[in-house]
């Protein structure tokens, strides 16, 4: 007989208004995916004071640290999507189960990722065009990163599967947290302070391994002792096996998906090194104040896999149309208003990060050309994360590959060959657009089909 889960009505998903609810749980990741992106803000801020090429050296890295994290982040995905459904059809014992199981492939896979980056980082970094003193600095940076990263992964993993219960506060708490942590103690790593030496590069990498510290001990305090997801006896291996492939049927085209984004970024930040140094460093202060900027996205899309597995659990497909039309309003609204920000105020935000003027006039024109199209990467997300949860991640993996992989790259790379830079981002912009109407066609079309047929959650 299955174990029912005591949810509060407070962390029910599947009752009460759709807004509401999504409010709920975004609100809360509005302020920890602030913290979160802090961090890679924070970096590009001081290492910025540290000259040119450390900006350039750290540019190369975003899109490589943000493929690795991309594995935690599907791994989520895929314990949030399992356990969210089993919660929205009453089974905790199995939520528990699928949880702790999730926990502990997340550690096995990061330690392997862990070593074989480590191993590569300068083959890498060498192949998407870092070369002589920035190459060195990548490396330098990288180096520590990678042992950090296992810091990391576990947590996000264990925050997903607490937000899969409907608890978007405490994870979020721990993110602001570890942030604080980092604003903190990153500028005396990179700079020198008391008995601390000046690192430079590798400062922002200590800094950001002490926080990822403290996100560690929160996470696992969190959902051992608050929610109690975790259990302690030993199963036999083929129950393991079993949640593995489980869990793993999501998140291996979840974590490919999430990693499209920034592996396309990595493409791009390639086909724009011929423009030289401070293009590709204007190219990453703008991506890093675009992924700040579209926070409230980014927050939908946390919220919508929870709400979606437990909906699809207790077979109420209407609610997750609902909220899938809801999401869509918000990108479109926020879009609009990100670009009439950035179009007065764009040199005045880059500034910040780098006074050079090179990088301020790249930056300023990426920033002046492609908010306005950021409604349709919202979309992608969004409906990504709601098929996520429904189990269906291979469609999620769909619609970042319609994006990215047709339109996004070929169309940087022709622009590329025909214009100068301000023609890549043009590129960018047209394919947001098209790929968010092509998603939110097929994802309302998908839903709607659903509920005429009543389909039942798998």
């Amino acid at each position: 007989m299955c174990e029912v889960v005591q949810l509060s009505t407070t962390r029910d998903l599947t009752t009460g208004p759709t807004w509401s609810n999504l409010l709920r749980l975004a609100g809360p990741m509005v302020l920890g995916i602030i913290a979160v992106i802090s961090v890679s803000l924070v970096d590009t801020y001081y290492v910025g004071q540290l000259g040119t090429k450390e900006l350039t050296a750290l540019s190369f890295t975003f899109p490589v640290t943000l493929s690795v994290s991309s594995l935690a982040i599907g791994l989520g995905a895929g314990a949030s999507s399992m356990v969210s459904r089993a919660i929205g059809s009453d089974n905790r014992k199995d939520a528990k189960r699928l949880a702790t199981d999730s926990l502990v492939l997340a550690v096995i896979l990061v330690l392997s990722v862990a070593v074989v980056g480590y191993l590569m980082i300068d083959w890498l970094f060498a192949l998407l065009g870092a070369t002589g003193d920035v190459l060195d600095m990548v490396g330098r940076y990288m180096r520590i990163w990678f042992l950090a990263i296992p810091l990391l992964v576990v947590p996000i993993v264990a925050n997903s599967i607490v937000r899969a219960v409907g608890d978007a506060f405490w994870p979020s708490a721990i993110m602001v947290g570890s942030a604080v942590i980092n604003i903190t103690v990153t500028p005396a790593f990179i700079f020198g302070w008391g008995p601390i030496p000046a690192m430079n590069i590798e400062g922002a990498a200590i800094g950001t391994m002490v926080a990822w510290l403290f996100t560690l001990v929160g996470a696992f305090l969190l959902i051992a002792l608050r929610e109690r997801m975790l259990v302690l006896s030993v199963p036999p291996f083929s129950d393991v096996y079993q949640s593995w492939k489980r869990i793993l049927l999501v998140s291996v085209p979840a974590s490919v998906g999430n990693a499209v984004n920034p592996i396309g970024i990595a493409v791009v930040t390639a086909i724009i090194a011929v423009y030289g140094d401070t293009v590709v460093a204007g190219f990453g202060v703008a991506t890093r104040i675009e992924s700040l900027a579209v926070i409230p996205m980014l927050a939908l899309s946390s919220a919508i896999g929870p709400f979606t597995g437990q909906n699809w659990g207790a077979s109420k497909t209407s609610r997750i149309t609902r909220a899938l039309k809801i999401s869509y309003a918000v990108c479109a609204i926020w879009a609009a208003a990100l670009a009439l920000f950035f179009w007065v105020a764009a040199e005045s935000v880059i500034a910040v990060f780098s006074d050079d003027a090179d990088v301020i006039q790249a930056a300023s024109l990426y920033l002046t050309i492609v908010p306005l199209s950021v409604w349709g990467y919202g979309i992608v997300i969004i409906a990504a994360g709601a098929f996520n949860a429904l189990g269906k991640s291979s469609t999620g993996l769909a619609f970042y590959l319609s994006r990215t992989a047709l339109l996004y790259v070929p169309l940087s790379f022709l622009a590329s060959a025909l214009s100068q830079s301000w023609g890549v981002f043009f590129a960018i912009a047209i394919a947001n657009a098209i790929s968010g109407m092509a998603v939110a066609a097929y994802s309302l079309w998908w839903l709607t089909s659903c509920e005429e047929k009543g389909a039942q959650p798998a």
